[in-house]
């Protein structure tokens, strides 16, 4: 799965793919990952999420960061590249955009951009747990009053579906995907793949 979300990732605007894991060593085997892919990896706390994201930001330069998670081997480089677009184009009205704060995209494609300068406030700020461990936490649900936030929504609401890698169960509905579409020698549009779910969801007895 880490292998497909790097290389979706490499297809969309981002100038960098960094890889934040741990330091641990069970984790070396992502960090192998990464260096077949010929990507950059950062490893930091196990504990502390956010930190390790903002250490990750800061060793790439980054001035604009793009938040993915591995668990998604259906990530739409066009979404990202939407989510994106607010701070390519040097928005001054945008410190975050997202596709989570409305739920219409189907879970697994989640795409958050931000300022470098957002998580860096956030990191001087945030104290719970709950912002530590989940990165944007801080901003869109302790004190979303801080920074201005953009909703990215879709043209139908298609939250119902499950994309994001949980459970047992959903690998197996994401490997039927990928053999039913051919997803691992080519890319489509989730549009596409939506259609075929809504279409075989009908067809089924």
């Amino acid at each position: 799965m880490l292998t497909r979300v790097i290389r979706r990732a490499r297809v969309t605007r981002v100038d960098d793919v960094v890889v934040a894991t741990t330091t641990n060593s069970v984790d070396d085997e992502i960090v192998a990952i990464a260096r077949k892919e010929g990507v950059r990896w950062h490893r930091g706390d196990e504990q502390d999420v956010l930190g390790r994201f903002i250490e990750a930001a800061r060793e790439a330069h980054a001035e604009v960061i793009v938040r993915l998670t591995a668990d998604c081997p259906l990530l739409d480089p066009e979404v990202v590249n939407d989510v994106l677009a607010p701070m390519l184009e040097k928005d001054a009205e945008v410190d975050y955009c997202a596709n989570v704060l409305e739920r219409t995209f189907p879970r697994g494609l989640d795409a958050e951009a931000l300022f470098v300068d957002v998580p860096e406030r956030v990191g001087r700020l945030a104290r719970s747990p709950a912002s530590r461990d989940h990165v944007t936490w801080f901003i869109h649900e302790e004190r979303p009053q801080l920074s201005s936030l953009r909703s990215l929504v879709a043209d139908q609401d298609d939250s119902d579906l499950q994309w994001s890698v949980d459970e047992p169960g959903d690998l197996e509905v994401i490997r039927r995907l990928f053999e039913a579409l051919d997803l691992g020698t080519r890319q489509i549009s989730y549009r596409e793949i939506v259609a075929y779910v809504r279409r075989s969801d009908r067809d089924a007895p």
